[in-house]
């Protein structure tokens, strides 16, 4: 995997913690923690987007398309 290089300020708390992860769940590094951190961000942000595209969702759509038709048409 290509990775870059970051030096990243954090207050002790959050520097402990992250050892403590790694030791706890048997990751590799602090990079490894940081980088699942990273990666569960990641998928609220999306699960947010899915979320929020969902709500836009027309409920009348759901009329319109079976309009006409009994449920025995399905």
């Amino acid at each position: 995997m290509n990775a870059e290089k970051l030096s990243i300020s954090l207050p002790p708390t959050l520097v402990q913690f992250i050892e403590d992860y790694k030791l706890a769940k048997g990751c590799k590094s602090r990079s490894q923690v940081v980088e699942e951190a990273l990666e569960l961000l990641r998928s609220r942000k999306l699960e947010d987007a899915y979320r929020q595209a969902s709500a836009e969702v027309d409920k009348g759509w759901d009329v319109t398309i079976a309009d006409g038709l009994a449920d025995e048409t399905w």
